[in-house]
């Protein structure tokens, strides 16, 4: 038995995810643990008061005369850490993707946020420059998968090679985004670690392919995103990859961000701490000795 099944194996038929100590109470929508990222309310007030130096960036796209609009958050401290990339789903960038980065950042990785809407704004612009949420949501799908990742790998790249970074990189996304995350993990064999938040996998083709291990969370209640766990996990099983998939009771999609939801909040209380162990071991970033 492989040390990944043995993981498994240890979980239980379902693989679902359980907190050691039992259940934590959820807070309230206006209150924000140290430890886990803001929920969709406290998001804004997060990434607008942050004492972590920040900024934006614009990485240029290998062979395009474009660039990706990239917002770095950074740890305290010089030493040189694992770089994550945060990946938002189909409706953008957004407050709520910053607030995952700050997080990460107060974990001690360098943290970067891609917006994937770069340029095809109004007058070239970002993705502040549309009106509406759906015009950036069709904006962005123009890009297709092969341009998607383009910009991804851009970002990845100019992240292993930053001054703050170690050279490993991890990346982070939640539905689409999600998926772009595993993406990497087989289209990009210098990628290290690969976490899923509600996302599908990429075609089945492609898993042959994966390099970096992947870890994924779940809820019960995501019907259509649900499915893929168990066929996913059984693929990457025969192909002998690294996969763990943690599966939550009376859990929506978007989990995350909607905290307040059914068993919202202790999916999150839950794989928010598994998220930062796997990036720990596999990006060689030890805990903050303060935060």
């Amino acid at each position: 038995m492989s040390e990944v099944e043995g993981q498994q194996a240890g979980r239980g038929a379902q693989g679902r995810g359980a907190q050691a100590d039992g259940p934590r109470a959820a807070p309230g929508l206006n209150v924000k643990p140290d430890d886990l990222p803001a929920n969709w309310v406290m998001a804004d007030k997060i990434v607008n008061t942050t004492p972590r130096r920040n900024e934006w960036v614009d990485v240029p796209v290998p062979n395009s005369s474009g660039t990706v609009h990239t917002w770095v958050v950074y740890p305290d401290g010089s030493q040189r850490v694992g770089a994550v990339l945060v990946l938002h789903g189909a409706s953008g960038l957004s407050d709520w993707v910053r607030g995952v980065a700050d997080q990460l950042a107060k974990d001690g990785f360098v943290a970067l946020v891609v917006d994937l809407s770069s340029g095809l704004g109004p007058n070239g612009g970002n993705y502040d420059s549309f009106r509406f949420m759906d015009d950036r949501m069709r904006a962005t799908q123009t890009l297709g998968r092969e341009n998607t990742m383009a910009r991804i790998k851009a970002v990845r790249d100019y992240a292993a090679k930053m001054p703050r970074s170690n050279g490993k990189t991890g990346s982070i996304g939640f539905c689409g985004g999600g998926t772009n995350s595993f993406t990497l993990a087989t289209d990009v064999p210098e990628h290290n670690a690969s976490v899923v938040y509600y996302g599908g996998p990429p075609p089945a083709a492609s898993l042959a392919k994966a390099t970096a291990p992947v870890l994924g969370f779940y809820g019960e209640d995501d019907a259509r995103v649900f499915a893929t766990v168990e066929p996913t996990r059984a693929e990457m099983k025969k192909l002998g990859k690294a996969y763990e998939a943690y599966t939550y009771p009376h859990t929506t999609h978007s989990f995350l961000w909607m905290q307040d939801l059914g068993n919202n909040f202790g999916a999150t209380a839950d794989s928010w701490p598994r998220t930062l162990a796997f990036f720990r071991q596999h990006l060689s970033t030890p805990a903050p000795a303060t935060r």
